[in-house]
């Protein structure tokens, strides 16, 4: 009898913990995409009162205007999140005794994950839509890549890290959107679009391409913990950021020709 009283209690705290953590994922993500509708409906009113130009802009030009002030909101809290969570916070530490490194999660970790995965749901969802005036190939293969290691952490709680070290790539976001702000107003030759450009090319050498060796590099001296994950996150882990830092070279060489081109045009 004792040890049916057990059992029972046993079966009830894992139905309530399975519960919570669908409770956080479902909330959190739905939540996202909300969040999404919000500022893009802010984007346009506060746009249209205080920026001049945009009334100028075509329908297309304000859709993407409007779409860059989610991708931008979001870019400063996910980044903000993601190094919190992987390099400041103690969840991922090397110091604690909580486990493989790998294998750790958190309600928060989690949570922030799915917001990030609504944000991915609603501009996919975007760029399908006006496709290919908000992005073309490149960003459906980026955003695909991304919504499939998100999800997969997301409901399982492995190799969390790692992702959010990918995340943390979106602190090119800002700057890339700002790039396209100033060129549809009319500012391409001031001086904030030069200062704007080589901003982005620090950004990309440290987020999206340094940190992606950091990324690998944490990888093997931690791959007697890594050889224990499933067969899919081996493959995602191998094959989501060396697809990743392939594109984010391409585009590094790419704002760094523009960049000379400017330089050039201003001699």
């Amino acid at each position: 009898m004792e040890i049916s009283g057990y059992q029972t209690r046993a079966e009830l705290l894992l139905r309530n913990y399975m519960l919570s953590d669908s409770f956080v994922i479902y909330s959190s993500v739905i939540g996202g995409i909300f969040a999404c509708k919000l500022v893009y409906d802010l984007s346009q009113i506060f746009t249209s009162l205080y920026f001049k130009c945009y009334a100028k802009l075509s329908k297309s030009q304000q859709v993407e205007w409007n779409n860059r002030s989610v991708s931008t909101v979001h870019a400063i809290l996910v980044t903000t999140m993601s190094l919190y969570l992987a390099f400041w916070s103690d969840l991922f530490s090397d110091n604690q005794l909580s486990g493989p490194v790998i294998m750790r999660s958190s309600t928060l970790s989690t949570f922030v994950l799915g917001v990030s995965m609504g944000y991915f749901l609603t501009d996919l969802a975007m760029i399908l839509w006006f496709y290919p005036s908000l992005g073309g190939l490149e960003y459906l293969v980026h955003h695909l890549l991304s919504m499939v290691a998100v999800t997969y952490a997301m409901l399982t709680g492995k190799a969390q890290l790692y992702v959010f070290m990918v995340l943390v790539s979106e602190a090119t976001t800002p700057g890339i959107n700002l790039r396209w702000y100033l060129d549809v107003a009319g500012m391409k030759k001031s001086k904030a679009y030069l200062v704007n450009g080589f901003m982005m090319v620090f950004a990309w050498l440290v987020a999206r391409i340094l940190l992606f060796i950091y990324l690998f590099y944490h990888v093997y001296i931690h791959y007697e913990e890594v050889k224990h994950l499933p067969s899919f996150a081996i493959f995602l882990l191998s094959v989501v950021p060396m697809i990743l830092t392939v594109m984010n070279l391409v585009w590094f060489w790419k704002i760094v020709k523009g960049l000379k081109k400017t330089l050039v045009k201003r001699q």
